[in-house]
């Protein structure tokens, strides 16, 4: 009976089982959960902070101004100044320049839009009448038919575009809240903003405060550069696109607007690669309504010359030992950023992009452990 019986196979250890399995593809399969562990709990972050965005948005305003606002407190108070006046004037001052160039912008826009509204129709007037003599000789009937094709088509495609037109009641309404929050979360940070940072660093495990903390510090650096940086940027692309608008018009016969067209490439060039771009567009606007088109072409010309110096002066030389960011990851940061969030990604995307790439080195590197207070120097040794 038992000589009849089948020999039982004897149990396969794991062990045995890894044997089998080759070390690259072990290699991979351990790269490959980690990599999917890390993209999942990106993508709930990023999805938590869609469902907040009322609140993450105002906040990440503040982190901006405060890092533009803390060198100037800290300065104040070097120079002896009551750290609670340093504050109030630095708050008051941001408050009142912002305040002053809203001012300036509704006051010259309230001036100047009537007239440039009889322009535009003018000028829409003469480009039908240049088509209808033209040898394509197309009438009005035809050329609004074209213009319906093309509305219809932008409407077909966009309808994130009206549903974010048709919340725009909604959003307005949230204005006033964002900007409390704003104007709060940046004097509470410039009161005491280390506190709030030591509070947030005793949330994780003890033995990963140090590197934490360095990082954190390394990241501010690079943030605070960053800002003051970009505000260097902005107002060069601001002054050149303004000063080659008002020589236009000064040569040709009055460019209206100025002003506020440099305010807006100034707002507009925070969004790097296409804020000013986009914003240099409305100059160009304004010069073939009142200038005609051949200074409309001077215009483009103007804008491209500026945005040549700022993309191969500026941001090599300037930028890029601010942020240590690749130009290409720049603009697939921007990209990404504007597709997840619109507006706010785009101006947000370098500067997360910026802190996160210097705060994973240090940690990496081990520098916490030598260096736990990084400087400038240290983390940005080019700059």
């Amino acid at each position: 009976m038992a000589l009849g019986r089948k020999r039982e196979a004897a149990p396969v250890s794991s062990e045995q089982i890894d044997s089998t399995v080759p070390p690259s593809l072990r290699i991979a399969g351990a790269y490959s959960w980690r990599i999917l562990l890390v993209v999942g709990v990106a993508g709930v972050v990023i999805f938590l902070i869609a469902q907040l965005k009322d609140i993450v948005v105002p906040l990440m305003v503040a982190v901006l101004v405060a890092a533009l606002l803390v060198p100037l407190v800290n300065m104040l108070v070097r120079h002896r100044w009551p750290k609670p006046l340093a504050v109030a004037v630095a708050m008051v001052g941001t408050i009142a320049v912002v305040g002053g160039l809203i001012f300036v912008i509704v006051q010259q826009i309230r001036s100047g839009y009537p007239d440039l509204q009889d322009r535009s129709v003018k000028a829409y007037d003469d480009f039908k009448q240049f088509l209808a003599e033209s040898p394509l000789q197309l009438d009005d009937k035809e050329i609004q038919a074209y213009i319906d094709q093309a509305f219809a088509a932008i409407q077909q495609d966009s309808q994130a575009l009206v549903s974010g037109a048709l919340s725009v009641g909604s959003t307005a309404g949230h204005v006033l809240a964002g900007l409390l929050l704003v104007i709060f979360a940046t004097l509470f940070i410039l009161i005491d903003g280390k506190g709030i940072w030591a509070w947030i660093v005793r949330l994780f495990p003890r033995r990963s405060r140090p590197a934490l903390d360095g990082s954190g510090r390394a990241g501010w650096v690079t943030l605070t550069t960053f800002v003051k940086v970009q505000i260097f940027v902005a107002a060069v692309d601001a002054i050149g696109i303004g000063v080659g608008a008002w020589i236009l018009g000064l040569v040709f016969g009055g460019f209206p607007l100025v002003i506020p067209i440099a305010i807006a490439v100034f707002l507009g060039s925070f969004i790097p690669v296409v804020g000013a771009v986009l914003t240099g567009a409305i100059a160009v606007f304004v010069a073939l309504v009142y200038l005609g088109p051949f200074r409309a072409l001077l215009m483009v010309g103007i804008v491209l010359l500026v945005q040549q110096v700022e993309g191969h002066i500026l941001q090599p030389l300037v930028m890029g030992s601010a942020v240590k960011v690749h130009p290409l990851a720049v603009v697939f940061a921007v990209a990404a950023g504007s597709f997840l969030a619109g507006i706010p990604g785009a101006l947000f995307a370098v500067p997360v992009i910026a802190v996160g790439n210097v705060m994973v080195k240090y940690i990496a590197s081990g520098q916490w452990k030598t260096n736990p207070s990084p400087t400038a120097k240290d983390v940005l040794p080019d700059a």
